[in-house]
């Protein structure tokens, strides 16, 4: 029993070193994979965490400072609405579409000829001064009004913009400024061979936004002349930014004296 006493401690002994080694060892494999793994998932998921945000805030900003979708104001002509939706990128139009025109029968046919091109000619021109198409003049009119409608909206808003961004006192100038550059000049009355004619617009920023006549000939057939030129006569004036205009057909003298009173108020208004 004694011999067999300190042989059992050397026993016990060695099989306590050896389940010590066994364990290091088993525990030392396991750790380093763990660390080293996790070691390299946090590059791997920082890195795409980090590049995913930088790229959204640089796309956010680029949309926020230039791009949006306008809708101008619904315009009404002889065969229906006409309303026109643009998409603004950086200040330029690279895309115009008509979201309402002209439809049923023969409308049909002038909507599909005339839209097209004149969505075209929107991106291109990058203004309300295009060319009508030829057998579609009201839609091209409507067209061309409501596409004015959604430019003066871009305009306004990118003021708008421009004058939250600054400080207080250059925000506050800038309101004032806005406000000065808005007005209504009524032109000098026009004598025609049947009645005065007399223009008054509004101008902001430079650009005709709105025009109509005060006075205009009336009695007998000359209300029907002008029912039928002056809604065309004030489109016109709006479209072209001038008074360089097309006389409209069967109505002359008012369009002659629309043009000399509009001229009028442009001259006073600076333009």
């Amino acid at each position: 029993m004694r011999k067999s006493h300190p042989i059992r401690r050397v026993v016990l002994a060695t099989a306590a070193t050896v389940s010590g080694v066994v364990l290091l060892l088993s525990l030392k494999p396991a750790s380093d994979p763990a660390a080293a793994s996790a070691a390299g998932a946090a590059p791997q998921q920082t890195a795409p965490g980090q590049q995913t945000p930088q790229g959204g805030q640089q796309g956010g900003a680029q949309a926020a400072a230039g791009s949006g979708t306008v809708t101008g104001d619904a315009a009404q002509t002889q065969y229906g609405t006409v309303q026109v939706r643009l998409t603004v990128a950086g200040g330029k139009i690279t895309k115009a579409e008509a979201v309402q025109a002209p439809k049923g029968g023969l409308s049909d046919q002038k909507t599909q000829l005339a839209v097209p091109k004149l969505n075209q000619e929107a991106v291109a021109a990058q203004s309300a001064r295009i060319d009508a198409v030829s057998g579609a003049t009201y839609t091209s009119t409507g067209y061309k009004k409501s596409l004015q409608s959604a430019l003066d909206k871009v305009k306004a808003s990118s003021a708008g913009s421009a004058g939250s961004s600054g400080s207080g006192g250059s925000s506050g100038s800038g309101g004032s400024s806005g406000a000065a550059q808005a007005r209504t000049v009524t032109g000098k009355v026009s004598q025609t061979q049947y009645g005065p004619v007399q223009v008054r617009i509004t101008v902001n920023g430079g650009k005709i936004t709105k025009a109509e006549a005060v006075q205009a000939p009336k009695g007998g057939l000359s209300d029907q002349k002008t029912q039928l030129a002056v809604p065309k006569l004030n489109q016109e004036a709006v479209a072209a930014g001038n008074a360089d205009i097309d006389a409209v057909s069967g109505a002359t003298y008012t369009s002659t004296g629309y043009k000399q009173s509009l001229q009028s108020a442009l001259d006073q208004a600076g333009g």
